[in-house]
């Protein structure tokens, strides 16, 4: 056997219903056959036990009317004796009176056998002898001349049961009854059972998986619903979790886990409803501040301004506060409208839906990225069609606009940009590619969520970040896609960045 050799697993269901009704069948199977061995067996003994009494009533006359060599002295006439010299005569040797057909009878003087005869079925009752190889009188000179019967097996006669005991003058007398008709009653015994117990088994299966999908209908209705409540949008919005399981017996384990699952799906709900009104809250908070700080930051930025243009004389480092006002302010500007940007896309207020030439938007795109990044190289791969999807342009155009200025930001001088567009079974697909140092590992999970800075590694020379200055650039382009039912995605290693937008319901 080879080591480490393991029989191979056989198949068990995996359901529930299933393993209870296998264990069944099982469990009634074990029994079924418990049952069929403990009858055959107790059958066998009992006819076995039939036989030793039939050989202790019949006693060992036979065997002891051999002791002749089992013919008639010479002086009897011809006709008493048969061809073959057996005797079937009551006064003779052979003595087969009330002997049942196929009694063996042996004697046995020491370890040697010297006569061997067996009842035929002629009529008259007459015997035979019966010629025993070496093996069958080793076999009859081992039975115990104790007057108990023990089952041997002959090669001329097959199985027998015999009773040796001891005769008057030192010899071993055997008598025998074959064991063919207790093999049989046995046999058919087996056969029986076997077949209807089979039947048995076949009917308790199919009632038992009957009785058991019945007795889990609660439970097959608690899982039906633990599916449909899986398939509902949980992640965002206002979620209404209608389904509920059917009520069932609080007494039963089926009913407390009905019960338990409810309670859940309540707790869930309420959670879900706390959780969106916060979110409608904090959408509405962002909403509101970010339109009432548009006002004070223009002011503020139109005030700059203003004193830049004095006309008398200013000192060089007020001008220089007055510009660095005048930038942060604009740069606070352009944050506040992300963030109502971002505020009304969370709310999910409706976007146009008018045909965007999304070729048009890439070429400006790229023309002000080159224009603000001469030291990188710009690559532009267009398809000869123009691509156009349906959509808000306004809000389409920062998606190659925010693409193209976090690559311009995180990327050092000398890095070529490629940007290609094109159309793939219905869907626009824009990639922004980017040969810099590639983005941190640990920034890309959360590469496209709000606020998410990256190191600026370009200016030393190690790698990207992710975002533009205030970590909106990227969530604007996410947020963008979804709300055009498409997505974005992010491919980074050092030497080669991908960012890939899709778009459906694209035309060329």
């Amino acid at each position: 056997m080879r080591r480490g050799w393991w029989p191979p697993r056989l198949p068990w269901p995996h359901t529930l219903r299933a393993r209870l009704t296998a264990g069944l069948v099982v469990l009634l199977a074990v029994s079924c056959a418990a049952v069929g061995v403990a009858a055959a067996v107790e059958l066998n003994g009992f006819l076995t036990g039939r036989l030793d009494q039939q050989l202790r009533e019949a006693g060992v006359r036979f065997p002891a009317s051999l002791e002749h060599g089992g013919t008639l002295p010479s002086d009897l006439p011809q006709s008493r004796k048969d061809s073959t010299g057996a005797v079937g005569d009551e006064d003779g040797d052979g003595d087969t009176r009330r002997q049942t057909v196929g009694t063996f009878g042996a004697r046995l003087v020491g370890d040697t056998v010297t006569n061997a005869a067996l009842v035929g079925s002629h009529t008259g009752s007459d015997a035979r002898n019966v010629a025993l190889g070496a093996a069958d009188r080793r076999t009859l000179a081992d039975v115990p001349a104790d007057g108990r019967g023990h089952t041997i097996d002959l090669s001329a006669l097959d199985d027998y049961r015999v009773m040796a005991v001891r005769g008057r003058d030192g010899d071993v007398l055997i008598i025998g009854l074959p064991t063919e008709p207790v093999e049989a009653a046995v046999h058919r015994l087996e056969l029986v059972a076997a077949v209807v117990f089979g039947a048995a088994l076949a009917v308790a299966g199919v009632a038992g998986a009957l009785w058991v999908r019945w007795s889990l209908r609660p439970l097959s209705r608690v899982a039906a619903t633990a599916a449909r409540v899986s398939r509902l949008p949980l992640s965002s919005g206002e979620v209404e979790l209608w389904p509920r399981a059917p009520e069932a017996d609080p007494r039963s384990e089926v009913g407390r886990v009905a019960g338990a699952f409810n309670l859940m799906l309540g707790h869930v709900q309420e959670a879900l409803t706390k959780r969106h009104a916060s979110e409608a809250r904090l959408r509405s908070f962002a909403a509101d501040a970010s339109h009432e700080l548009r006002t004070p930051v223009a002011s503020v930025r139109g005030h700059a301004e203003l004193a830049l243009l004095h006309p008398g004389p200013v000192p060089r480092k007020v001008v220089r506060a007055l510009e660095r006002i005048e930038a942060e302010a604009a740069r606070m500007g352009e944050m506040v409208d992300d963030l109502l940007l971002l505020a009304r896309l969370d709310a999910g207020r409706p976007l146009e839906r008018r045909p965007v030439d999304l070729t048009r938007l890439v070429l400006d795109a790229v023309t002000d990225a080159q224009a603000a990044g001469p030291g990188h190289r710009w690559t532009l791969e267009l398809s000869e069609e123009p691509v156009t999807v349906p959509g808000d342009a306004h809000r389409l155009q920062q998606v190659p606009a925010n693409l193209l200025a976090n690559a311009r930001l995180h990327t050092p001088p000398g890095t070529t940009i490629t940007v290609s567009l094109g159309i793939r079974e219905g869907t626009a697909v824009l990639k922004v590619h980017d040969d810099g140092p590639g983005v941190a590992a640990d920034v890309q999970p959360r590469v496209f969520e709000r606020f998410t800075h990256g190191e600026r590694r370009h200016a030393e020379g190690t790698g990207a970040g992710a975002g533009t200055g205030a970590g909106l650039g990227l969530s604007i382009v996410a947020a963008v896609a979804e709300a055009h039912g498409g997505s974005v995605t992010l491919e980074s290693r050092p030497g080669a960045t991908t960012f890939t937008v899709r778009l459906r319901d694209a035309h060329g």
